[in-house]
């Protein structure tokens, strides 16, 4: 019998939950700002419709999370929907107190969700909060302070203060490392892009502490570690407690883990491809295999095999490494198969606000209609960043109007483009000056606009350049520039003016092969002083030159800026068109590079450099070659080579080779000083005008201790020299110093 009873009412009760009701009525109340049309359709309330409970429930749903409501309330009888609302008060007015910055206060209006003439919802204000404070310690405002404050206007309306104190920023005192047993800490700092805070730093934003900047070094740190063969090494920061002067000590706890070597090397080919096109990749396994494993090598493997799929016009190649670890070692293979058959149907190009269209599309190596590759289009994100002038380049993929169509989305985020710099050195040969200002992105266009002055105790020169990367000479860019030239040199018998105009491009004619091509004008006022000879005096005079030069670079470094590895190759020639006194000049350099530690690095120079008259004409005093104390350390600049009375006039010729080795444990690490041994050779020779002066080919020599000493008052570079062997006339300089930085 009870069951009896249970299972009419279970039933009834499951007809009353599915049983719907016709709509004939709404009636919506409590709405002041909200209209009831906006009601209903954010709610998705229609008339003569069924409702069930699960209908209704899904209009409270819809309506709460406009975040227009506070509380809602629905009820179905007799055909009559009710809901009653009341609404969350609206921001009249967000205001930012304390915070002068026009930028900052935009990104915390950004970042929050609070937004004004939006609803005031209390429990998402202690939210904002931390976001605006998370944003300032972001930017490197640590100790910043943030609070939310209402002003009542009426029952639903506030005006909503953000009070704002940010503090000072918190700068850097000290970088340590931490388990570094492989690497000396001097060498991590120049890897990690933070800096320890010293008042010559004013201007770097690298010296506040900030999470993005802690980031960035731990990634940098990681990449680094790899790149020696520890593959699975850990980076953590620490932080010391904030000092009363907001400054804090930054130490990096490094686990090196193994450093694993390359075992085996392999090509796993997909048989529609012929193996054979890929074995000229056995003889780079070959150098790699037993070196220590590196993401650069395999880097380099990858650019060889695609440069393999571009001179066989291999189309729809894909490829991937596998990575295995053995013991101490690891076993690479890779992977090349066939990819999907697809074409370009369309290139948006998104994102550019100021920079035109045209500059990026110039910068694309795949086109619309063309086959669709990763490796073309991983080419045109890597050549639209090298532009410099976007923060960031991506790139999307998607599906066309076809199955084998693709539309590609290449989506920039600009960045500003204008650079000033400046820098300021003093030393024993006299001061130097330097400031410049610089633009990438002139117009929008992708040029480069930019001027350059200079100042030391001999010259005053100033530079203005135009670059067009755009101009479509060879597909590759074109530049310009003009500059004014002061010299006074009396220890040279002479001074001058010099204006001058050039115009020329570079391109890369073959793999790691760059041709340079240029003409150039030249107007040079030449003064001799009163004490020159009679020699000299006859060169003073106006001389005008129209000049073509040309050059080549052959470049196998393992990277451009401070190279442990590979060597580079320069040859240039400047051939005269017409010039008041004609000559050739040619200048050959090269220099290698090789790692014998991790910590020790060799490299060798060679320099050559030669200007020859044309016909009976001499080489004018201020086109005669020199060697600089960075080509030739123990000599004072400008000062060695052939002499006419009292004046060293420089000569025809002039060479010098160098060799230096870095000396890592000379001191101890905190004395933040880099010292180096040296070895130099060199010789300035040939006069065209007087047989009697003494032109020797003597080869100079010198030697000695250069140190670069990261100092509590800037940068300062030190050269203990001593020469081996010299002329009589040569000045030599046993000591040197440099101060200054670059800003």
């Amino acid at each position: 019998m009870y069951r009896f009873f249970f299972l009419i009412i279970s039933f009834s009760l499951l007809f009353s939950v599915l049983k719907a009701e016709i709509v004939n009525e709404i009636i919506i109340s409590g709405n002041k700002r909200v209209s009831q049309e906006t009601v209903k359709i954010y709610g998705e309330i229609k008339i003569n419709q069924d409702y069930k409970e699960r209908d209704l429930n899904l209009i409270l749903n819809n309506l709460y999370q406009t975040n227009f409501f506070e509380d809602v309330k629905i009820s179905l009888s007799n055909g009559i929907l009710r809901i009653v609302l009341k609404e969350y008060p609206s921001i009249n007015q967000l205001i930012i107190i304390g915070e002068k910055s026009k930028k900052y206060k935009e990104q915390i209006k950004k970042v929050i969700y609070t937004k004004e003439k939006g609803s005031l919802i209390k429990s998402r204000l202690s939210n904002d909060i931390e976001l605006i404070e998370s944003l300032y310690s972001s930017l490197g405002y640590n100790v910043a302070k943030a609070e939310a404050k209402l002003k009542k206007i009426d029952e639903s309306n506030f005006d909503l203060l953000i009070e704002i104190d940010r503090g000072a920023q918190t700068k850097i005192s000290n970088i340590s490392f931490l388990g570094n047993n492989s690497v000396r800490s001097m060498r991590l700092r120049n890897v990690i892009a933070s800096e320890e805070d010293k008042f010559w730093k004013v201007i770097s934003k690298n010296t506040v502490l900030s999470e993005n900047l802690i980031n960035l070094d731990i990634r940098l740190l990681t990449n680094y570690y790899k790149s020696i063969g520890f593959y699975n090494v850990k980076v953590n920061s620490n932080l010391a407690e904030l000092r009363e002067n907001s400054k804090v000590d930054l130490q990096y706890s490094i686990d090196e883990g193994k450093r694993f070597s390359i075992n085996k090397i392999s090509t796993n080919v997909d048989p529609v491809y012929d193996n054979k096109l890929f074995f000229p990749l056995e003889k780079t396994y070959k150098k790699y295999i037993g070196e220590y494993y590196s993401p650069f090598k395999i880097k380099k493997i990858l650019e060889e095999l695609d440069e393999l799929i571009d001179d066989n016009n291999l189309q729809f190649v894909e490829h991937n490494v596998k990575e295995e670890i053995d013991g101490n070692s690891i076993n690479i293979t890779f992977n090349i198969y066939e990819g999907e058959k697809t074409v370009v149907e369309r290139i948006n190009i998104l994102g550019n606000r100021i920079t035109n269209e045209d500059v990026i599309r110039g910068e694309l190596i795949l086109d619309e209609g063309d086959p669709f590759t990763k490796l073309n289009l991983d080419k045109s994100i890597a050549e639209i960043k090298a532009r410099n002038i976007f923060r960031k380049v991506n790139s999307n993929v998607k599906d066309g109007s076809e199955n084998n169509f693709k539309i590609i989305d290449i989506v920039v985020e600009e960045q500003p483009t204008g650079e000033v710099s400046a820098g300021a050195g003093v030393g024993t040969s006299g001061g130097t000056f330097t400031i410049g200002v610089k633009e990438n992105n002139w117009l929008g266009e992708g040029k480069t606009v930019g001027f350059d002055l200079q100042v030391d105790e001999e010259s005053l020169a100033g530079t203005l350049k135009f670059i067009n990367p755009n101009y479509d000479f060879l597909g590759n860019s074109i530049n310009y520039s003009i500059s004014s030239e002061g010299n006074d040199k009396p220890d040279q018998g002479y001074e001058n003016t010099i204006i001058a105009a050039s115009i020329g491009t570079s391109f890369e004619q073959y793999r790691d092969v760059r041709v340079s091509l240029g003409l150039g004008a030249s107007y040079d006022d030449l003064r001799t002083v009163g004490s020159a000879s009679d020699s000299l005096k006859k060169q003073s005079g106006e001389y005008t030159d129209l000049t073509a030069r040309y050059g080549i670079s052959y470049d196998k470094r393992n990277r451009v800026f401070n190279p442990t590895g590979g060597s580079i190759i320069n040859f240039s020639q400047k051939l005269p068109l017409y010039a008041d006194k004609a000559a050739i000049s040619n200048t050959l350099s090269s220099s290698t590079y090789k790692s014998f530690s991790e910590n020790i690095v060799g490299a060798g120079k060679f320099y050559f450099s030669a200007i020859n008259g044309l016909g009976s004409d001499d080489v004018r005093l201020s086109n005669r070659k020199n060697l600089s104390t960075r080509r030739l350390r123990g000599f004072e600049k400008s000062k060695v080579g052939p002499v006419d009375g009292n004046d060293h006039i420089g000569g025809n010729y002039a060479a010098a080779v160098n060799f230096e080795t870095n000396l890592p444990n000379l001191l101890p690490e905190n004395y933040d000083t880099d010292i180096s041994l040296f070895l130099d050779f060199g010789s300035v020779w040939g006069v065209d005008y007087d047989s009697t002066i003494d032109e020797s080919t003597d080869i100079r020599s010198s030697t000695g201790i250069a140190a670069n000493w990261m100092s509590p008052i800037g940068p300062l570079s030190f050269v203990l020299s001593e020469t081996i062997s010299k002329a009589d006339t040569d000045k030599a300089q046993g000591f040197s110093f440099q101060i200054g930085t670059t800003f």
